[in-house]
């Protein structure tokens, strides 16, 4: 089955001195994720949901390849992170604030570029760029330097350039963290048409109103643990006035007493 699979996932990071007293600790080593495991399916937004340092992008980054986890494995679809990450690399999208584009390029050549890296053909880049760029009203911009375009756009450009090989798994770490309200809504709409096209949509964010809109299934993580997993109802329903906002405070309130204990 084409689904993501990931099996009980475990990084932990060696503490500088430094951070180990921005953080108020003598541990040397960080646990940044604990033990986690989900499925997102085909046709479904699967929403990963916590606090800042809660481990969020460490669990995305290990799916995405771009690090190891220390124990368990991730499949998508057939192939392992471990075992065959360069056939994961070619199958999916990945999305962060920590990767940025070349201030000196412009859309068109990273488009082109990247297409190439990932052997589409020529036809096929321009059909997906003429596709791609009106979609996020980039053609007006796609000559000029990324260095003198708005957050926005750039934020709009690493969709496109995301997506050039049409991957069926997309993995997008705060995709509208910074926007604008209308910028934003491009992207949200955007992730919807992908969900309806049967596509494996993973999202990471901690603003609580995307995901109420977007996602089907949600997992929290908190302090590298997942603390609930469930469709966005029933996880809606472990407090009693059945919001979102609620559930997720009183856990990271719980998670902070029995860390203070």
């Amino acid at each position: 089955m084409d689904t993501l699979r990931v099996e009980n996932i475990r990084k932990t990071f060696n503490l500088s001195r430094k951070q180990r007293k921005i953080e108020a600790t003598d541990e040397k080593r960080k646990i940044a994720v604990d033990a986690v495991s989900f499925e997102a399916v085909p046709g479904e937004i699967f929403g990963l949901l916590g606090p800042n340092g809660a481990g969020k992008t460490t669990a995305l980054r290990c799916i995405a390849t771009l690090i190891r986890p220390d124990e368990g494995d991730v499949f998508v679809g057939p192939d392992s992170v471990l075992k065959t990450p360069n056939l994961v690399r070619k199958n999916i999208a990945f999305l962060t604030n920590e990767l940025k584009l070349e201030d000196h390029f412009t859309p068109n050549y990273l488009f082109s570029y990247f297409s190439r890296l990932h052997k589409v053909p020529e036809a096929t880049m321009l059909k997906r760029r003429e596709a791609l760029f009106s979609r996020f009203g980039i053609d007006k911009f796609q000559e000029v330097k990324v260095a003198d375009l708005s957050t926005g756009m750039k934020q709009k450009i690493s969709i496109a350039i995301s997506l050039v090989h049409d991957p069926h798994y997309i993995i997008f770490d705060e995709p509208t963290n910074g926007l604008d309200v209308l910028t934003a809504k491009t992207v949200t709409d955007y992730l919807i048409e992908l969900k309806e096209a049967g596509k494996v949509v993973i999202l990471s964010t901690h603003i609580l109103s995307v995901v109420e809109k977007l996602c089907d299934r949600v997992a929290i993580i908190i302090d590298g643990r997942l603390t609930a997993l469930d469709t966005l109802q029933n996880v809606r329903s472990l407090a009693e006035d059945h919001d979102l906002e609620t559930v997720f405070f009183d856990m990271v309130r719980e998670s902070e007493a029995l860390r203070h204990a």
